[in-house]
């Protein structure tokens, strides 16, 4: 593991055990911190470096890598060259500074879908957690520039909504959730709202479309990275549990049966879990999943969506193909390939850490199938990567493993910590609101009390929201969206740092080149070059000239 529990050259540390991202494997909405993602929704850019600097030194311990993971790629740095500098500039070293790197994206078939950065969120559905930060996480990402997606099963949970002949007529926390987006929209970044089984019964791509248009982006679901099952929650009140069963979705345990309800009454069951139905369990051929997927485009484009996308799980390599094929074939304009294994729901645990195919693996094989398919003289779809992202090396490394077909990497879990961070600080901070921003601390805790006692001493980036929005606005804006783009704001710097070293100043320059492999087996599994391999023929032409 790359990640111990305590970084001593940042001052941070992780609460719970780190998994492969850096964050921990429980992350809480109401942690004190220190994780680096928890501590740079603070500080931003600063956490790039080590601290304390002019009394210490400072040296890396992760150059030994054992086993394939995203930890053994390593990054190429060059010593000459620039490629992909913007029109008007040179390549002068006055113009070759990683402040110029153009980390802009766009994804889309026949409409292009802009991105100031090369991320986007990953589904945050019926959750509750995705439902009480929902105000930090939409304005962030709208303010940001960076696509956010609706996640299943919104409408169906929401005992506001309202049925009518099995279709949607009414839907509050939906219209909420894109409102939210679209109030700060300028035309970078997206909503993506996604349909599992029960949305598409619903009706919500029939409501998405009538009320929003060709605002939205409609998403299909084939699974995600974090369990092979369907969607759950977990709810604590009976009613509530009998009100979901009742529309239709599976309750465990059943709340309708006497033995159930007077064990909860007793108080030895105290939750239910809501599931989602299996997708496909009619279909039993390769050729009937390419059939239903077809009809299912089809249909979509046919009510109004101009921009569709797929997003699909860990499975195996049958599943990827079909998934590259079938939505290179429809024209779709993203498929986000999710791997093994976090989730920012809820997932049986042992699920979670044993099925599936890891990130890397998938990856990995996702850009070998892309490229039979390029080879084949296709406009092969464009790729989101997901799974274990979190830092800005990590983005770096997803870009250049997929490059030239993966355009943004799909962020969690990482994502959603200043949502929660932001309104900890806002409730403690204003006591009348805490309850409306579910905050969940009486007073700043010493590691953010250190820092001083406004938003404005906080968050290093206030003012840089503050320049967007106005003065005047920035009473609407939620700390967790300040949180967020202060988050962002070190993500962005150090990943023109790291693109810059690699002598790339825009994003769709970046290759696989741009990488080496950090032992044999993850050269091998990867495709990636190993570390003393990449360019040793032409090192030694150098010394034979």
């Amino acid at each position: 593991m790359r990640f111990a529990k305590n970084n001593d050259v940042l001052g941070t540390t992780n609460r719970g055990n780190p998994a492969e991202s850096g964050l921990c494997t429980l992350c809480r909405a109401d942690c004190m911190g220190q994780c680096e993602t928890w501590k740079s929704s603070l500080v931003g850019r600063k956490l790039l470096y080590p601290r304390d600097f002019g009394v210490v030194t400072a040296g890396a311990n992760n150059t030994t890598h054992v086993g394939v993971s995203y930890n053994s790629l390593r990054i190429q740095g060059y010593a000459y060259g620039a490629h992909g500098l913007a029109k008007g500039l040179s390549n002068d070293p006055d113009h070759c500074i990683f402040p110029n790197v153009d980390l802009t994206t766009e994804f889309g078939n026949e409409v292009k879908t802009k991105s100031r950065l090369p991320l986007m969120t990953g589904a945050l559905g019926s959750t509750f957690i995705a439902a009480k930060y929902w105000d930090s996480f939409a304005v962030g990402g709208a303010l940001i520039g960076i696509p956010i997606v609706v996640g299943e099963n919104v409408v169906g949970v929401d005992k506001a909504s309202e049925i009518e002949n099995g279709k949607i007529a009414k839907a509050p926390e939906l219209d909420r959730r894109i409102d939210t987006y679209l109030r700060y929209h300028d035309g970078y970044g997206a909503i993506i709202v996604q349909l599992n089984v029960e949305d598409a019964r619903n009706g919500v791509a029939e409501y998405v479309v009538g009320k929003y248009g060709d605002r939205c982006i409609v998403e299909l679901k084939w699974g995600q990275g974090a369990k092979d099952i369907g969607g759950e929650i977990q709810v604590a009140s009976i009613k509530y549990a009998q009100f979901l069963k009742n529309r239709g979705y599976i309750v465990d345990p059943d709340p309708t049966l006497p033995e159930v309800q007077m064990a909860f009454e007793k108080g030895a069951i105290k939750s239910f879990a809501r599931h989602s139905r299996l997708g496909g369990t009619n279909l039993d051929t390769v050729a009937l999943v390419r059939e239903e997927f077809m009809k299912s485009v089809e249909y979509l484009r046919k009510i109004g969506f101009k921009r569709i996308s797929l997003k699909t799980g860990s499975y195996g390599m049958e599943e990827l193909a079909m998934a590259i094929k079938f939505a290179t074939e429809a024209r779709l304009d993203l498929l986000t390939i999710d791997g093994s294994g976090g989730g920012t729901g809820m997932s049986p645990w042992n699920m979670m850490q044993s099925w599936g195919v890891p990130s890397i693996n998938l990856h990995a094989k996702a850009y070998e199938y892309a490229s039979i398919l390029a080879a084949q003289g296709r406009r092969v779809v464009d790729l989101s990567f997901a799974g274990g992202f979190a830092l800005e090396d990590a983005i770096f490394k997803g870009l250049a493993l997929g490059a030239p077909f993966t355009k943004l990497i799909c962020m969690g879990r990482g994502i959603m910590i200043p949502g929660f961070l932001g309104a900890n600080i806002e409730g403690a901070l204003h006591p009348d609101r805490r309850e409306r921003v579910n905050g969940n601390w009486d007073k700043l805790p010493a590691s953010v009390a250190a820092m001083g006692g406004s938003p404005e001493e906080i968050f290093a980036s206030y003012y840089d929201v503050e320049k967007k929005v106005g003065k005047d606005e920035m009473k609407n804006i939620p700390y967790g969206a300040i949180a967020m783009w202060t988050m962002a704001d070190k993500l962005a710097c150090g990943l023109q740092q790291l693109l810059a070293g690699a002598r790339k100043f825009r994003i769709d320059t970046l290759s696989r080149d741009d990488l080496f492999a950090g032992n044999r087996e993850t050269a091998k599994e990867t495709g990636i070059t190993y570390i003393t391999d990449a360019r040793d023929e032409s090192a030694k032409q150098i010394l034979a000239a």
